[in-house]
């Protein structure tokens, strides 16, 4: 557990690393390289999971609809107002589920589910009611799985999270991002500071068990100032988990990035102020910095997990309670089954037509080799619990180890006997350590990449 103000780096030390990790934004599970992995590979993993009723499952649910496109988003989001056509969604991912449960054994008690998107929330009460039960009917959800969803605030009233406590999930998530006026407009997104309030407050009244923000550094208009106020307002609040994302520009992925002005955007050396300013002012209140761009009270789950090295990191986010196997469900769906990263089909379309044509709808996928293993469980390790052990990185990375443990004399890791502990110093420049620039551990041959939620 990490509750330290920055360290103060040398120019040429922040010169040389600054960027070198900036494609490892977000929630970084993707490969950019995939196998010829397709449904009855998939079909296989399933059948092999039914074979290990004792091994923990959990679920990822993707709902890909939004009301509209904020600008620095880069999730893969459908833009509708289209009542029936959600409906039409939730028709489809039931007879895909029902694909997934009949192939994995749905009898079995699942730990974890978790929505995302999209927006979840932008569901009706009665959608939202329709998927719960369509989860309850396929699967095993028990008094103790943990269910999760991310939520737009501009959308969560009073009533739709009673409902949601009431269909049972307890961990709700709200992207906040920002709460001046002027980012807000620059991204396209406005949420005043009273409404955030107002869900917030909503939210704790009702009884959820955690609350988290999501905040993004490096917006446009984005000052020094201004997201000091950001954080202060969200310090005051305390939600029990924040993560603080760093905007990431991929206008091919998402041309409607174009509509933000980079003149605008923060300079390099700004956007990492930012960051390094929202460290100390978290870790200054109370909080734990968790892993890469996440934070805790010190007496959340995530925060006990990371100090006694037992903290996990998986499509749904970090974890303290990882899961053996992890199934996608929905357009662009990703899990983690058998040793293999999977992906649904993404196109909203095609994926549906795959499924009503009786098929499993995966897009993608890679079997991860013995090394590839050795490789993302190291690395997961290193990115969880700032440690790297010398046992996980016997034999075959023993050449990562080396090239690891020179970053030594830069004073972002520490060469212990046993094992490399990443620095306070070096916990700014995390994403770089994993790359393959300098540290050559490979992270996307093992890992899917994704951006943050919406």
């Amino acid at each position: 557990m990490s509750t330290a103000a920055p360290v103060e780096l040398s120019p040429e030390l922040a010169q040389r690393l600054t960027g070198r990790g900036r494609r490892l934004q977000g929630a970084i599970h993707c490969l950019d390289r995939h196998d010829h992995y397709g449904a009855e590979d998939y079909s296989r993993a399933l059948a092999e999971v039914a074979q290990r009723p004792m091994e923990t499952l959990s679920l990822y649910v993707h709902i890909p609809f939004c009301a509209g496109r904020c600008l620095y988003c880069g999730c893969s989001t459908t833009v509708t107002h289209d009542s029936e056509r959600m409906d039409s969604y939730l028709d489809t991912l039931d007879r895909e589920m029902a694909m997934v449960a009949e192939r994995i054994n749905g009898d079995r008690d699942l730990l974890q589910v978790h929505l995302a998107g999209g927006t979840p929330n932008y569901l009706s009460e009665a959608q939202l009611t329709r998927l719960t039960e369509m989860l309850e009917r396929r699967f095993h959800l028990v008094p103790e799985t943990e269910r999760s969803i991310e939520c737009d605030p501009r959308r969560a009233s009073a009533g739709q999270l009673e409902l949601l406590h009431a269909l049972g999930f307890r961990n709700v998530g709200f992207g906040v991002q920002d709460l001046d006026p002027d980012v807000q407009r620059a991204i396209g997104r406005i949420q005043s500071e009273e409404l955030i309030r107002d869900v917030y407050w909503l939210a704790r009244e009702i009884g959820f068990d955690s609350i988290g923000f999501d905040l993004i550094y490096g917006l446009p208009l984005q000052t020094q100032a201004t997201f000091a106020r950001t954080i202060d307002t969200v310090v005051e609040l305390a939600p029990d988990r924040v993560a603080c994302f760093g905007y990431a520009r991929r206008t091919i992925d998402g041309p409607h990035q174009h509509a933000i002005d980079v003149h605008e955007l923060p300079t390099s050396a700004d956007r990492d102020r930012l960051f390094r300013n929202a460290v100390a002012s978290f870790t200054g209140a109370g909080y734990a910095w968790i892993g890469l761009d996440s934070f805790a009270l010190e007496t959340d789950d995530l925060a006990l997990a990371q100090a006694e090295g037992r903290l996990h990191r998986n499509c749904i986010g970090y974890t303290a309670t990882p899961s053996a196997h992890l199934a996608g469900l929905g357009a662009g769906a990703i899990g983690e089954l058998r040793g293999a990263c999977v992906q649904n089909e993404p196109d909203l379309h095609r994926w549906q037509q795959t499924v009503l044509a009786g098929r499993i709808p995966v897009n993608r996928g890679h079997k991860l080799s013995e090394q590839d293993r050795r490789r993302r469980d190291a690395i997961s390790h290193l990115i969880c619990n700032l440690v790297l052990p010398r046992h996980l990185a016997d034999d075959c990375l023993d050449d990562e180890y080396r090239r690891l443990a020179a970053y030594a004399g830069d004073g972002l890791v520490e060469a212990l006997p046993d094992r490399l502990r990443v620095t306070e110093a070096g916990r700014f420049f995390l994403r770089e350590l994993c790359t393959d620039h300098d540290a050559y551990f490979h992270w996307d041959r093992a890992r899917w990449h994704f951006s943050p939620p919406g």
